[in-house]
């Protein structure tokens, strides 16, 4: 019983820790293209990451998108609709694509 006790309070007094300087969070732009499918993109994709999230994936091939969104429909259960992962992969490879099918 002593030992939980002396763990749980020296887990407590990790959380009261405090800096004494002000931490300055960076900002950092991302180039949003708008184009045919954006707000279907802002309604379903933004909910759950930044636009960085897209934008770091590089200038990649209709087929990688498409497995994209199928991953985040998939595996993160993401409430997409079959219409509209088609609307989010068009946009993608229009505005972040690299011109490939494959």
């Amino acid at each position: 019983m002593k030992k939980i006790l002396l763990i749980a309070l020296s887990s407590m007094t990790m959380l009261s820790a405090q800096v004494q300087e002000n931490v300055e969070v960076p900002y950092i732009p991302y180039e949003i293209k708008m184009g045919k499918g954006f707000d279907t993109v802002q309604a379903n994709c933004l909910m759950c990451h930044s636009f960085g999230y897209i934008i770091n994936q590089g200038p990649q091939s209709r087929d990688f998108w498409a497995k994209k969104v199928d991953k985040m429909i998939v595996h993160f259960k993401a409430p997409i609709t079959k219409e509209d992962a088609k609307t989010v992969t068009n946009y993608l490879f229009e505005q972040y694509g690299n011109g490939k099918e494959k």
